[in-house]
C-alpha cells in the first residue's frame, strides 16, 4: 500500500492522476494536497511526512514576464525538498518534466534545472527519483489556450469560435489515461531514474488533428452520429472532444419520428463503428446505472415513458438533471469520467435503448460504481 500525495492535484494531469489513483483503493492510499501549502511550511511538511510518494506536478508555464515562470518552478522545488528535509522524510520523488526541456525556452530550462536539483537531492540522500520528460499531453478537461493545442481546438469548434493554426508541428502525444497509468506503474515497481523518456503514443501534425476534430464536429455535434472508434488514438480524440461540449444545453437531442398507418419508426443510433446496443424496460421509481467509464462511449436513447438522467462530473459536486419523454424520443450521451444514472420518473414502464463501444469484457469491464 501506497501513501501518495501530488502537488499540483487541481492541475490538468494531477486531476487525472488523483481520479485514477482513486480506482486503486487496494493499492494506494491518496494524500490530498492544496496549492497553499507552498505558501505554508508548516502545512507542506505536515503533507510531506504522511506520504510515501510524491509526484510533483506543481508548475507555472505560462506568465508575461518569462522570469517569472523559472523562478516560480524552481522556488517549489526548492520548498518541497526543504519540507522533507525538515521531516526526515524519505519519499519516493516522481517530478514532471517536458519536452520542452529540449527548446531552449524558459519553462524548460526551469524543468530540466528542477529535475537535475531532485536528482543530486535524491543521490544525496539515498532515496527514489523519477525524472519523468513527458512529451504533450491531451485529454478531457485541459484547459484551453493553457494546456495543450487539442483542448484549444476542441473548446473552439464546441463554442462556435474559429481555430486558427499558427505553426504546424509535427507533434509528438500521448493521452491523459495512458499517462497516468505509467505514473502508477512507476509508482508499483518504485522506478528510479533521473532521465525517464515517458514514450508518445503518437506523431501528428497539428493540421491532421484539426481535421479529425471537424470531422468529429460535422458528423456527431452536428448530425448525432457516433465516429469509428476501433482505433484507440480517434477514441481517445472522440472522448477528449465531448468533453468540450455545452452538455446540459446540448442534450437531450430530439430523434427523427416517422409515423404512418402501421405506427411509428425511430432511428436511435448512428454509428460509424461497432459496440453493442441493448434494449430494457424499466418499472416507474426504479434507477440504473450510477456508474462512469474511463474510455467507453455511451448513448441512452428513451423511446417510451418519461427519464431523469443525472450525470456528474467525477471529482466535482455539479449534478446535471435532464428530462426525456419518449412522446418526443431523445437521446443523452455519456461523457468519460461522468457517473450517470437513469431514473424512470413516469407512472409506466420505460422503454430505453443503450449503445456501448465496446463489447462487456468481465476481465476489464470498465464500469466503475459511484453514485451520482
Amino acid at each position: 500500500m501506497f501513501k501518495v500525495g501530488i502537488t499540483g492535484q487541481t492541475g490538468f494531469i494531477g486531476t487525472h492522476l488523483y481520479n485514477f489513483l482513486g480506482l486503486k483503493k487496494d493499492e494506494v492510499i491518496r494524500i490530498p494536497f492544496q496549492d497553499d501549502f507552498f505558501s505554508d511550511a508548516r502545512k507542506l511538511e505536515e503533507f510531506v511526512k504522511q506520504c510515501d510518494v510524491i509526484v510533483h506536478l506543481a508548475a507555472l508555464n505560462r506568465h508575461n514576464e518569462p522570469q517569472v515562470i523559472y523562478d516560480t518552478n524552481i522556488d517549489l522545488v526548492k520548498k518541497l525538498i526543504s519540507a522533507i528535509d525538515n521531516t526526515g522524510s524519505k519519499p519516493h520523488i516522481l517530478f514532471s518534466s517536458s519536452t520542452q526541456e529540449e527548446r531552449d525556452n524558459v519553462f524548460g530550462r526551469s524543468k530540466r534545472a528542477g529535475r537535475e536539483m531532485f536528482a543530486e537531492w535524491a543521490i544525496k540522500n539515498g532515496t527514489l527519483f523519477t525524472g519523468m520528460i513527458i512529451p504533450n499531453v491531451f485529454g478531457p478537461f485541459g484547459n484551453p489556450y493553457y494546456n495543450s493545442v487539442v483542448s484549444t481546438f476542441c473548446h473552439q469548434l464546441t463554442h462556435g469560435e474559429e481555430p486558427r493554426i499558427e505553426v504546424d508541428a509535427q507533434i509528438k502525444i500521448i493521452y491523459i489515461g495512458n499517462l497516468v497509468r505509467i505514473i502508477y506503474e512507476a509508482i508499483c515497481n518504485r522506478l528510479a531514474g533521473s532521465e525517464f523518456r515517458v514514450p508518445h503514443t503518437n506523431e501528428i501534425r497539428v493540421t491532421e488533428i484539426l481535421q479529425k476534430l471537424l470531422g468529429f464536429k460535422s458528423l456527431y455535434l452536428e448530425n448525432g452520429i457516433i465516429p469509428d472508434l476501433d482505433n484507440s488514438f480517434e477514441r481517445d480524440l472522440f472522448n477528449t472532444f465531448v468533453c468540450y461540449m455545452d452538455i446540459e444545453n446540448h442534450f437531450p437531442v430530439k430523434l427523427k419520428q416517422s409515423t404512418d398507418e402501421r405506427g411509428t419508426f425511430v432511428e436511435t443510433v448512428k454509428l460509424s463503428s461497432g459496440g453493442q446496443v441493448s434494449f430494457s424496460t424499466t418499472k416507474p421509481g426504479i434507477t440504473r446505472g450510477n456508474h462512469f467509464h474511463t474510455r467507453k462511449s455511451e448513448r441512452f436513447a428513451v423511446i417510451r415513458g418519461k427519464a431523469l438522467i443525472q450525470l456528474r462530473r467525477i471529482g466535482t459536486d455539479k449534478v446535471m438533471n435532464l428530462e426525456l419523454d419518449g412522446r418526443e424520443p431523445a437521446y443523452v450521451d455519456m461523457p468519460v469520467w461522468y457517473t450517470h444514472n437513469i431514473t424512470n420518473v413516469g407512472d409506466e414502464d420505460m422503454y430505453t435503448i443503450f449503445w456501448i463501444s465496446e463489447f462487456f469484457d468481465p476481465e476489464d469491464p470498465d464500469t466503475f460504481f459511484e453514485k451520482v
